[in-house]
């Protein structure tokens, strides 16, 4: 069973960057697609990002768009996401998924936080 771990996370201020590191282990996220979700305080889990394959279609939510770019580097089993233009609206918890069949996001890291000050 994969296993996913998020790093990067952090206290950045407003328009600054963060990037955010998704590491698989105990397998192979090659053949997943892979996707970033996030919590703000006060909010459900909302969809963020997500990548097909290594040099294949990404889809981003509208209020990221221009400024996060997600991203994927099989031969280190590891996921990106690059944040850029950082807005105190982008705090949450980010967490990395992976869709292993059937378009469900079955399995997931423990998030690591971003906090965006003003």
């Amino acid at each position: 069973q994969v296993q996913l771990v998020e790093s990067g996370g952090g206290l950045v201020q407003a328009g600054g960057s963060l990037r955010l590191s998704c590491a698989a282990s105990e397998g192979t996220i090659s053949s997943y697609i892979m996707g970033w979700f996030r919590r703000a305080p006060g909010k459900e889990r909302e969809f963020v990002a997500s990548i097909t394959w290594s040099g294949g279609t990404t889809y981003n939510r509208d209020s990221v768009k221009g400024r996060f770019t997600i991203s994927r580097d099989d031969a280190k089993n590891t996921v990106y996401l690059q944040m850029s233009s950082l807005k105190p609206e982008d705090t949450a918890v980010y967490y990395c998924a992976a869709v292993v069949q059937r378009s469900v996001w079955s399995i997931w890291g423990q998030g690591t936080q971003v906090t965006v000050s003003s």
